[in-house]
């Protein structure tokens, strides 16, 4: 039995619009065990057991098939996980990465971490869970801290650590699938992005701000919560991902009390904090 792990991560820049996104990696987490035997392949997904198990099995086929050796008749892979499934916090990027991690683990493979990314990336754009191909998403979910992507190449553009600061997450009882998203509009928006985009790697708070202002309305999602925090003295706030969940940072030790004040209810409330690079 082996047991790979990823944590999550929230959005700074959208990458619809330009290609390029920007992440900061949060201490949320998934695991996933995976264990060869038996006579059949067998995915659980405990903490979301509707979801669909093609993505996973995906990176069990794709992982084998890049180590060079056949596919075991008989695997077992449960994951279980604190991240929210289609609520823009990362949860396939996650996934991707944890059970990749535990497939090499199984087989008692060594992989770069960012290649180990890339193939994640490759095996979600197959089971058509992403838009942009979530490069950015993967690697703050992967490596952590702050990181910026150019999803159009697979590349990494910049990274940097982060001071830990404490996040306050709302998550939303819906849920925002991929195929639901208003694309034409995102892509006119991308004048603005680029804009955050410019200031994400020196005011990575900012830049989430002004990034969820444009990509909410532009999805026509309520932005008065972010807006809210940023008045109430947040560092910064704003939709994570394509939503519906909000992301909003404040300087550690402040997080409970902030999410209190807020008024948000604790049933749809996640703390947790920034998360360093590895």
């Amino acid at each position: 039995m082996s047991i790979g792990r990823s944590h999550g991560a929230i959005t700074v820049i959208n990458a619809m619009p330009c290609g390029i996104g920007a992440t900061i990696g949060v201490d949320l987490g998934t695991e996933a065990v995976f264990q060869v035997g038996g006579g059949s392949r067998e995915v659980t997904i405990a903490h979301d057991p509707s979801e669909d198990t093609t993505m996973a099995r995906i990176c069990v086929r794709r992982a084998y098939e890049h180590i060079g050796i056949p596919e075991p008749d008989g695997w077992t892979l449960r994951t279980e996980s604190d991240i929210p499934v289609s609520r823009g916090l990362k949860s396939s990027s996650t996934a991707c990465n944890a059970i990749l991690r535990a497939v090499m683990q199984e087989t008692g493979t060594e992989m770069d971490p960012v290649e180990l990314i890339r193939l994640g990336v490759n095996c979600a754009r197959e089971a058509h869970v992403t838009v942009t191909g979530s490069f950015d998403d993967a690697c703050g979910s992967g490596l952590g801290g702050l990181v910026m992507t150019d999803n159009r190449k697979d590349e990494i553009v910049a990274q940097r650590d982060l001071e830990e600061h404490d996040v306050v997450i709302h998550v939303p009882r819906f849920k925002i699938r991929k195929t639901g998203l208003p694309l034409d509009r995102l892509h006119e928006v991308a004048p603005g992005i680029q804009k955050a985009i410019d200031i994400a790697m020196e005011d990575p708070f900012g830049a989430m701000t002004m990034n969820g202002r444009i990509i909410s309305a532009a999805s026509d999602v309520d932005n008065s919560l972010a807006e809210k925090a940023v008045s109430m003295g947040a560092l910064g706030a704003g939709m994570s991902g394509s939503g519906p969940a909000v992301a909003i940072v404040v300087p550690k030790g402040d997080g409970k009390g902030f999410a209190r004040d807020l008024g948000i209810e604790p049933e749809e409330t996640i703390l947790t904090k920034t998360r360093c690079g590895q």
